[in-house]
């Protein structure tokens, strides 16, 4: 089982890169793009859909305020781009917000960042498979049928690719991210020149049927709140833009003016796919219903409703199938792909708060490919379970989404603001004072935007959903919170406070063999036992059965030994309660002797043998090691089946990742020394 557990690693993975190795995988701009900005590039294709299925509500008429709503958006996603262009610039370590939050504004906030992230980049996959899901389903029906298993198997797959490193997983992202842009450009300026130039008229599927108002007439209030729904909903078109802030150690140097270049190249895009879509929505009369089986009058019996994405692709290039193929293929799979921005984002982050003890040390280290292998595998065991609670409907998992992104933006870029005012009471260069100032205003602009449109998706999707994921944040601070208590708990009470202090030698080292039969095992821990040299040394068994401790006392006797042999009554025929009794008993009548208990162990090679062998010895181990002053010592005795595995050099600790084991030419186990 080991040996084919290693292989299938190998096969997954690929070989281990040595330490020195980690500048070799750094990334330039033209990789670095699709590797951190496709979750905000795609997010295009959800987007738009959303503002129109939320406005649908009100009906048809509603829809002449989505080019208004998406303009807003647009706006926010400007000042939310140019504020991360002055973070990128001064925090390079990777810790992105909230390293921007710990250090101006304490660990307290920092942490509640973090929370957030965290919980945002779990559903950035979950978000970004489901629409993946539904925009195959459109042109795959067996996909529209089996979402959830769809979603389950591609997030297995990103997690594979991403096992194996940024940089090789990014080269394979990097063409199906620029095919995508490509698709949706060419999509826009082809209908822009059929609509201006040829003076086509372009008509979406769903433009001649009837959308009605769902529920009733909205006016007043009731219609604004609708209007900043879908606002808030469409602003999930700026998650991911966080994630180049924590990405910035990937790239290249130099890293920050990189990391801004990267940013502005992902704006630039995003937005102009974003309103151009919009604006074909609008040009072609395309409608998206929340509830199509009601809301549209006049549609065919059995009528399913395709994303906005499929239905603008097959009305700009009717008559040309292929290209509206090609669009919704790279639409679904650039989708897929965006979840790999919450996989680079989230093993940082995550190796990062491990670093500042928040979460487990497992976190920290990075794998065989230098990626934070354990926080990619964390990521996707969390999103997979996201996706089977909520079947992998975009528009339940949205409800939860965007909050803890946007609380990130709001903390982040008060915390530049601070940042500024306290590089400004020392900085007397007027030049460098100006360039402050501007950077200052930047992101104070960021913050009002962040900050109104949180305020928005607080009061318009609390009860929706974001309620979840709020909760989920606050879980997730208190136990950081508990975590950091507890390795705090553990490096003072293992912390040497006066160096120079003696160690306090154990007056003696009474010695124990456990004996249940005389056979080579005991035989070997009775040596090793007595080459340790004890001051005390026996050898004690537990009567479970007369007849057995008989036989083996009467063994004992006729042994050359010099040790002798107590028995510990069991009259209940336990094994471990009597010798945790016995050590105890020599423990209270000598307080400063140190009890050493040699236990025989048999070593196996496969995997069920161990559920027949060393069950005992295992339990008994368990609970001497709580006892004081009790060291516990294993003997091995290796069987015969462990003779194949103790030949296997792949099995040696560090062989595996320092590329020890090959095959030879003839299939054959061979060591490379």
């Amino acid at each position: 089982m080991p040996r084919i557990a290693a292989i299938t690693k190998r096969l997954l993975v690929g070989r281990p890169f040595r330490s020195d190795r980690l500048s070799h995988t750094l990334l330039p701009k033209r990789i670095a793009l699709p590797v951190f900005a496709s979750d905000p590039m795609s997010s295009v294709a959800y987007a738009p859909e959303e503002i129109l299925l939320v406005l649908s509500v009100a009906g048809a008429s509603a829809f002449v305020f989505s080019p208004w709503i998406a303009l807003l958006v647009a706006v926010v996603m400007i000042s939310v781009v140019a504020s991360y262009r002055q973070n990128v610039r001064v925090y390079t370590s990777g810790g992105g917000d909230y390293e921007v939050a710990t250090v101006n504004h304490g660990p307290r906030w920092g942490l509640v960042v973090g929370s957030a992230l965290l919980v945002d980049y779990v559903l950035t996959v979950a978000v970004s498979i489901a629409s993946a899901a539904a925009n195959i389903g459109s042109a795959v029906p067996f996909v529209g049928e089996h979402k959830v298993e769809f979603a389950v198997g591609a997030i297995l797959v990103l997690t594979a690719m991403n096992l194996r490193g940024v940089r090789e997983s990014g080269t394979a992202f990097a063409i199906p991210t620029y095919a995508f842009v490509f698709g949706i450009l060419a999509m826009i300026i082809w209908a822009l020149v059929r609509v201006f130039v040829v003076g086509d008229e372009i008509r979406a599927e769903s433009a001649d049927f009837t959308l009605v108002e769902e529920g009733g007439h909205l006016a007043g209030l009731g219609f604004a709140f609708l209007i900043l729904r879908a606002f808030s909903s469409g602003s999930a078109a700026l998650t991911g833009v966080e994630a180049i802030s924590n990405g910035v150690p990937a790239f290249r140097k130099p890293k920050g003016r990189n990391a801004a270049t990267t940013l502005l190249m992902m704006g630039v895009l995003a937005i102009t796919m974003f309103l151009g879509l919009i604006m074909l929505a609008r040009l072609t009369g395309a409608q998206v219903a929340e509830d199509p089986a009601h809301q549209l009058i006049g549609a065919p019996e059995g009528y399913e409703q395709k994303t906005l994405i499929a239905q603008l692709g097959n009305a700009v290039f009717a008559g040309f199938p292929p290209a509206s193929w090609y669009v919704i293929f790279f639409t679904g799979l650039i989708l897929v792909l965006a979840a790999n921005t919450a996989f680079n984002g989230f093993p940082v982050l995550g190796s990062i708060l491990a670093q500042d003890r928040y979460l487990p040390r497992q976190l920290y280290t990075r794998g065989d490919r230098l990626v934070f292998s354990n926080g990619i595998v964390f990521l996707a065991a969390a999103a997979i379970l996201l996706v089977v609670a909520f079947d992998a409907e975009v528009t339940r998992l949205i409800q939860l989404y965007i909050v803890g992104v946007f609380m990130s933006f709001v903390i982040s870029q008060s915390g530049m603001i601070r940042h500024w005012n306290r590089r400004l009471r020392t900085e007397t260069d007027p030049v460098v004072r100006r360039r402050m100032r501007r950077s200052q205003a930047i992101n104070a602009f960021g913050f009002s935007m962040t900050a109104l449109v949180l305020i928005v998706i607080l009061v318009t999707k609390f009860t929706q959903g974001a309620w979840i994921s709020l909760a989920a944040m606050a879980a997730i601070y208190l136990l950081m919170t508990a975590i950091r208590r507890h390795y705090q708990r553990v490096g003072d009470e293992l912390h040497d406070s006066d160096e120079d202090e003696p160690i306090v030698l154990p007056s003696r080292n009474h010695a124990i063999v456990l004996v249940s039969k005389l056979h080579r095992p005991t035989r070997r821990a009775l040596a090793y036992a007595k080459a340790v040299r004890p001051d005390v040394l026996e050898a004690i068994t537990v009567n479970v059965d007369n007849q057995e401790t008989r036989e083996l006392l009467d063994r004992w006797a006729k042994q050359p030994f010099s040790i002798p042999l107590k028995v510990i009554e069991s009259p209940y025929r336990e094994i471990t309660k009597p010798i945790l009794d016995y050590v105890k008993r020599i423990r209270t009548n000598n307080p400063r002797d140190v009890v050493t208990v040699f236990i025989p162990e048999y070593v196996v090679g496969h995997w069920w043998e161990n559920l027949l062998h060393n069950q005992s010895a295992l339990r008994l181990k368990g609970r001497l090691l709580f006892q004081p002053g009790v060291m516990v010592t294993s003997v091995p005795w290796q069987l015969d089946s462990s003779t194949k595995v103790r030949h296997r050099p792949e099995l040696a600790p560090g062989s595996i990742r320092r590329g020890l084991y090959t095959k030879d030419t003839n299939g054959e186990d061979r060591h490379n020394p």
